[in-house]
């Protein structure tokens, strides 16, 4: 998507006279070199190691029992360090794809040995414990060879940990989820800024957002909403506020901080009309939602699309709300499609207004807080 922003941004600003043609040719070049962005090539390399790699699973799992037990270890173990070994002379030769797609194939051999190897000699644990050491591996296989694919894939592993824990338990009752979905979610994000594998950090801020409605399942009530609603405003404003010493932290990491900080808080906010009942109460939490969605576009509304539009939806949805719980009561129906339209027009007003100061500020140079 931001390729193509680019491509189309270098073309307006060649069209005007701003650069000439062959330096946007240039800065597009330099752009789809860099090893973060898109390669459709890559990504066939990694999906042919995962097939290849399965390949070899299935053929061995399909044949276990007519291997001798010795040849199964050395077979397995062999093929952990094959691919280890290709892994570290391609990236030697500078084969940084090919040797991704190796460590790719070696974590998929890893996991298949936990398996394989635990039947063998009728290892005890559960899925959860044979998950989680998966995880470990492909965590340290990022961490030494600082592979971005290594660090993806240990992105998917932490959902993985968590969905065969939540199946088996149906619930946090023997606390394993609830301390190693966020531990899970902060090695990753350690592995994001040390590999570079920006695209994975949403992989952990997934994790902790299905963390926290675990959280709100198991200990509904409002002061859980009101916990999570006030988390996700400190992050948020610690994220966004210019004055913020972690401000600058949270802008080496693009766009996200803010805006999963910005989203906890609106589920926080969602979450807390459906627990109270009071008309001033919700009067008064409709202020607040309103506030805090006017809040998150005067702060990243120009510089963080995903905040700006969200808020825009926030605000839009609980405009609607309240017109439904206030006026859609007394004017019937009709009455309610009507101030429901005027509500939407209003908002496309006011949404049309502020893109026109944003993109005047951009145009000038002007940054307001």
């Amino acid at each position: 998507m931001y390729r193509g922003r680019l491509e189309r941004d270098l073309n307006a600003w060649a069209a005007q006279g701003l650069i000439d043609p062959a330096t946007a040719v240039r800065l597009l070049d330099e752009f789809d070199r860099r090893e973060s962005a898109f390669s459709l090539g890559r990504v066939l390399v990694v999906i042919a190691a995962l097939l290849l790699g399965g390949a070899v699973l299935l053929l061995i799992a399909a044949n276990w029992e007519a291997i001798p037990r010795l040849w199964r270890l050395l077979g397995i173990v062999g093929l952990i360090w094959t691919a280890y070994g290709a892994a570290a002379w391609l990236r030697r030769r500078g084969a940084w794809r090919l040797s991704e797609a190796a460590l790719v194939a070696g974590v998929l051999f890893f996991g298949g040995a936990i398996a394989l190897v635990g039947q063998m000699y009728h290892l005890s644990g559960d899925a959860t414990q044979a998950m989680l050491v998966w995880f470990g591996g492909a965590a340290v296989t990022a961490l030494l060879f600082r592979s971005q694919a290594a660090a993806t894939v240990s992105g998917f592993l932490a959902f993985a940990v968590a969905g065969v824990e939540w199946s088996d338990s149906f619930g946090i009752d023997d606390r394993l989820l609830l301390w190693w979905m966020p531990v899970m979610a902060l090695v990753v994000i350690g592995l994001v800024r040390y590999t570079g594998a920006a695209q994975a950090r949403h992989l952990a801020y997934l994790l902790m957002m299905g963390w926290v409605l675990i959280l709100y399942g198991e200990h509904a009530a409002p002061a859980t909403a009101l916990a999570i609603t006030g988390v996700g405003a400190a992050c948020y404003l610690l994220a966004s506020l210019p004055v913020s010493p972690l401000r600058p932290l949270a802008a080496s990491a693009g766009a996200a901080p803010a805006f999963y900080a910005f989203l906890l808080l609106v589920i926080g906010l969602a979450i807390l009309h459906f627990e109270i009942d009071s008309a001033g109460e919700r009067l008064l939490l409709g202020v607040v939602t309103l506030s805090a969605a006017l809040g998150g576009i005067a702060l990243s509304g120009r510089d963080n699309g995903a905040v700006r539009y969200l808020a825009y939806a926030a605000f839009a949805a609980e405009t609607l709300y309240l017109a439904s719980e206030t006026l859609g009561s007394i004017l019937g129906t009709s009455g309610f499609f009507l101030i429901s339209g005027l509500v939407v027009a209003a908002v496309a007003w006011l949404v049309i207004r502020l893109e026109r100061r944003f993109s005047v500020h951009a145009r000038t140079g002007e940054v307001r807080p």
